[in-house]
């Protein structure tokens, strides 16, 4: 079989142009920073560097603001209550705010609840509003200064039945 001038540019179109994208979008951002870098991020956007554990492995952020966490496993860290991080944490991240995010639960009671929203309104007030869907709760930004220890004890979102036995959606 012999190549006509349209085949070979055929060829050449099917075999470079999805190199060319893979500097863009998700490939680029595969590579990651480190949790270090992820500290100043948030500093950067008014919120408090402790937002995420220590165990943070890497993240990624793309031009749009989408914001993803990844951490060596599920863990649990202790702030006021006990907060659940998902391996993967995503969030839209804008000044001052981690909207819609996904992969993060807090402890209120006996519930675990799903983290939908973390806003600075006024940075001057010295607070921190955590969105859990049922209510509002209004903590301390000195709270989250620092990255807490996140422990990943075998089985213990196990025990919890998972996110579904727990009374969570799947996100």
């Amino acid at each position: 079989m012999s190549l006509t001038p349209r085949s070979s540019v055929v060829l050449f179109l099917v075999l470079i142009l999805p190199l060319a994208g893979a500097g863009t979008g998700t490939a680029a951002a595969a590579a990651g920073y480190s949790s270090d870098d992820l500290h100043k991020v948030l500093e950067n956007h008014g919120l408090p560097a402790g937002l995420f554990p220590r165990s943070v492995k890497s993240y990624n952020l793309d031009q749009n603001g989408r914001l993803e966490v990844h951490l060596d496993e599920p863990c649990l860290a202790q702030y006021e209550t006990r907060v659940f991080f998902d391996r993967v944490v995503r969030a839209n991240l804008s000044f001052g705010q981690l909207k819609v995010l996904e992969g993060m639960s807090r402890q209120e009671l006996f519930l675990w609840l799903p983290v939908k929203d973390i806003i600075v309104r006024d940075p001057s007030s010295g607070l921190i509003v955590i969105d859990i869907g049922l209510a509002f709760k209004h903590l301390s930004f000195s709270r989250f200064e620092d990255s807490p220890v996140c422990r990943s004890k075998p089985g213990i979102w196990l025990k919890l039945g998972g996110r579904k036995g727990a009374g969570l959606k799947d996100q």
